[in-house]
């Protein structure tokens, strides 16, 4: 596999265990639903959470969080819409995105809740 492969495989598992520490409960991973996956779908409380994770070596190139663009966006929506239809309770959903970086041996992870209203 890849390196990057790698790297963003890393991404995902430090992503479940920060949400699931700061009290979330992992729905699915990786979920599909056609040609669109929502990496993580969280729970806490009454919010359901479709978090994007992207993970990067450096920042040389950008944040993470830049990398979401539009079409990853309307991929994600036609996801959850998808997934909704299969739950009984009502809730609330809402689009996140945990950006993670290498820096030296360790890594920062910060947690972006309602993501797409910040772009």
């Amino acid at each position: 596999m890849a390196q990057h492969n790698d790297l963003g495989k890393k991404g995902e598992e430090m992503a479940v265990t920060y949400l699931e520490e700061q009290g979330y409960e992992i729905l699915e991973r990786n979920y599909v639903y056609q040609k669109s996956e929502i990496d993580i779908i969280a729970r806490i409380g009454n919010v359901v959470c479709a978090v994007e994770v992207r993970t990067r070596s450096s920042v040389d190139f950008g944040l993470p969080e830049e990398t979401v663009k539009s079409k990853k966006i309307n991929n994600l929506l036609q996801a959850v819409n998808a997934f909704a239809e299969d739950l009984e309770d009502e809730v609330e959903f809402r689009f996140d995105i945990i950006a993670i970086v290498k820096n030296g041996e360790s890594f920062d992870i910060k947690h972006l809740p309602d993501a797409f209203y910040h772009f």
